[in-house]
């Protein structure tokens, strides 16, 4: 039994894995976590080691069914600790140094029936999906089949199953979440119908959810704003050059926030001032390298990026594990910068917005906005025609007043 202490706390720890638990305290140092993620990793792996002793099970024999029983076990009194997100560094790094067998790192993976791994294959090679958004969507059509499936499978399905379940989908969640589980559907049962799954077209029987849309007119922020937010950031941090660049690439080119979490080292073409965008439906485009955005990345890239981040992403985690930003973390820059201005928050696409916003003012002609901030459908770029005020004024009929005047 060992006793480990960090800056007053200590975490006791006994069983088959106390004796690697000071080399594992070293590695989470040594990466930089910090004190509350160390004491949080090495209770982790007390319990851990404790329910391996109660249960007799050898670390060596450890397999992802009894790793499961034990998140489940502890996971009823710990709600916080115990998840499979929490639990996979400390058995990543426990298999690698062979303390437990490999398997016992991995997550267990679901059987898909053939109809859903074809559907799964359309959505990657056809459909050319995000990662995230085919988990998403494949995690649907399971919840779909799982429940409303008739006892012969996908094959026996009717428009009454389609429609039940939309009804129930509407009955416990928000119209948004209804709206996406409408679009999966119909993806669904169209891929059905056209590989012979199901003799008829279902897809009809998908009912179209609407929800109340906001006025689009002006949505972005004003340049004094947009100065604010980059004089937030101090520069003599590294987490302050990085927050400068990527604010400066939101709001210079209009990037979205997960083409600012892609961009790659060899994206950039230092020579020609260009970048290589990778978009939206895996459309890669290049644009050209403002010097005051490509300065402030090579601040970034010489000052601020770790030296050992491992990865060909251009920005990193300002904190361990090294791991590329993702998507959301670009948007907690964004929301941090509002913090630091005074400003509510808002999110990344406020930012695309106002450069749309600021191109429109300067008379820069839609299908141009278009080529910059990369629009798919010329009808996405004329919303921005909307923020015009002054513009649509002229366009207002006079309002009736009382003796048949108009003002």
């Amino acid at each position: 039994m060992i006793r480990i202490e960090i800056d007053g706390c200590g975490v006791l720890i006994c069983g088959p894995l106390e004796a690697v638990a000071r080399k594992f305290e070293a590695e989470l140092v040594q990466r930089g976590f910090t004190r509350k993620s160390v004491m949080n990793r090495l209770r982790l792996l007390a319990h851990l080691s404790r329910w391996l002793d109660a249960e007799g099970v050898p670390p060596e024999s450890l397999t992802a069914e009894q790793v499961e029983a034990f998140l489940a076990e502890r996971g009823r009194t710990h709600t916080g600790l115990f998840s499979r997100r929490a639990l996979g560094p400390v058995l990543d790094w426990l298999a690698g140094e062979g303390a437990i067998p490999r398997a016992a790192a991995s997550v267990p993976v679901a059987v898909d029936p053939a109809e859903l791994v074809g559907f799964e294959e359309y959505l990657r090679a056809e459909r050319r999906l995000e990662a995230s958004t085919i988990a998403a969507g494949m995690a649907r059509a399971r919840r779909f089949l799982a429940v409303y499936a008739p006892p012969g499978g996908a094959g026996e399905l009717t428009a009454a199953e389609v429609t039940r379940a939309l009804l129930d989908e509407g009955a416990t969640r928000k119209p948004v979440s209804v709206k996406a589980f409408g679009y999966t559907l119909r993806s669904l049962l169209r891929f059905f119908f056209i590989t012979g799954i199901t003799g008829h077209d279902l897809s009809a029987a998908t009912l179209v959810i609407r929800s109340p849309q906001p006025s689009r007119l002006p949505v972005g922020v004003g340049r004094d704003d947009v100065a604010g937010l980059l004089a937030g950031c101090d520069r003599n941090t590294r987490a302050g050059m990085r927050d400068y660049a990527v604010l400066l690439l939101l709001s210079r080119l209009g990037l979205r926030a997960i083409e600012v979490a892609r961009l790659r080292l060899e994206d950039i073409d230092w020579r020609r001032a260009e970048m290589l965008v990778r978009g939206k439906g895996n459309r890669d485009e290049r644009l050209p390298l403002p010097r005051e955005v490509g300065e402030a990345i090579v601040d970034y890239l010489r000052g601020g990026r770790p030296a050992d981040a491992g990865f060909w992403e251009v920005f990193a985690a300002d904190r361990a594990p090294r791991r590329p930003l993702t998507r959301e973390a670009v948007g907690g820059i964004v929301e941090r910068a509002c913090d630091r201005a005074g400003l509510s928050r808002f999110g990344t696409h406020r930012l695309r917005h106002t450069l749309g916003e600021q191109m429109v003012t300067a008379a820069v002609p839609l299908d141009a906005i278009g080529q910059v901030l990369r629009h798919t459908s010329p009808v996405t770029t004329a919303g921005y025609a909307r923020v015009d005020v002054p513009a649509l004024r002229g366009l207002a009929q006079p309002w009736p007043r009382a003796g048949g005047e108009r003002s």
